[in-house]
């Protein structure tokens, strides 16, 4: 793995934001219209970064933790699943905002940059000289907003009569999937497309922050969770629970939307009801591979146990506010 020092980017961050952020002890935003200032400042930057002569790309994740702190990953080479992969240089840093409005964002080896965030770049300073610029950048997953194919079980439209497709189906936002339902209709091998929301709960920690999950068959969990710039475990989004964790971390901040395509074949049984084949799974996480005809060998707690049978699809309640819409699967 090529080293980089970070002489500026992975030690003492002064981050001077516009305007005035009031801190917030405690917050649950689900509309991103009503976001506050800690949530504006988070997010990910790319950008050009000079050190000794030679310049690289540089991916910034900001994590806001609640009453004006934050975490900060900053990648080699690009963000995760765009130039950095997993096992790739990342440096880790804690930040907190200032009464001035700036953010002070430290290491222990108390190295000191001087960055300020105005129209959405971060300019990094180094004494008297410019030497990075990072753009604030909003990316979108690959496949959103992708149409039910000719054939396709159009399981959520965004209507409320779509919503019957489900057991404890409700539209909320007017034309939202509320969590905590699940699918009429079952399925066996299939492909599935889906769209979520995690909610922006800064105070809140682990699996108390925007969490659900996508059980596929109703039987094997893919974990839905507020999971930005973490490090991505089989517990967290795109992980499949207490199985796998995905190749990369793909979750994007709350309040953005994201989606799940996968191919799912299903697990094979004897004439004895014994199972003889394990289940499989290919999985896209905003448009990126993050489990590719990944095994598995067993069922995930929650819902429904393993089966010869057709299965739902489950949107497990967790008492988060995570929504979901554009639900359609093709049998195969």
């Amino acid at each position: 793995m090529r080293r980089f020092s970070f002489a500026l980017l992975t030690a003492f961050f002064s981050l001077t934001l516009a305007g005035t952020m009031a801190a917030q002890d405690k917050v649950v935003i689900t509309d991103p219209a009503k976001a506050n200032d800690d949530y504006r400042f988070q997010g990910e930057y790319l950008g050009p970064f000079t050190e000794d002569g030679s310049e690289i790309t540089v991916g910034a994740q900001v994590i806001a933790m609640g009453a004006g702190k934050f975490q900060v990953r900053i990648h080699v080479d690009g963000l995760p699943g765009a130039g950095w992969a997993r096992g790739d240089e990342v440096e880790l840093a804690n930040g907190a905002r200032q009464s001035d409005g700036s953010v002070v964002v430290t290491r222990e080896s108390g190295q000191r940059l001087h960055c300020q965030l105005k129209d959405g770049v971060m300019i990094v300073v180094d004494g008297d000289k410019i030497v990075g610029k990072l753009k604030k950048t909003e990316r979108v997953s690959k496949t959103l907003g992708k149409k039910p194919p000719e054939g396709a079980v159009v399981l959520f439209d965004g209507s409320e009569k779509s919503a019957a497709n489900f057991t404890r189906g409700q539209v909320v936002m007017k034309n939202l999937l509320r969590h905590d339902c699940e699918s009429t209709e079952t399925f066996g091998d299939h492909h599935l497309h889906l769209e979520f929301r995690t909610p922006f709960i800064p105070a809140a920690r682990g699996q108390g922050r925007g969490n659900s999950g996508m059980y596929v068959q109703g039987r094997y969990e893919v974990q839905v969770l507020d999971s930005f710039g973490l490090d991505g475990k089989n517990n967290e989004c795109g992980g499949i629970y207490s199985i796998s964790e995905p190749k990369v971390n793909m979750c994007l901040p709350p309040l953005v939307w994201q989606t799940y395509d996968y191919d799912f074949t299903a697990a094979r049984y004897d004439d004895a009801g014994k199972k003889a084949k394990n289940a499989r799974i290919t999985l896209w996480h905003n448009g990126v591979v993050i489990h590719d005809d990944l095994e598995l060998p067993k069922g995930t707690p929650g819902k429904h146990p393993e089966a010869a049978s057709p299965g739902i699809l489950y949107l497990q309640g967790h008492g988060n506010p995570v929504v979901y819409r554009n639900i359609w699967a093709i049998k195969k």
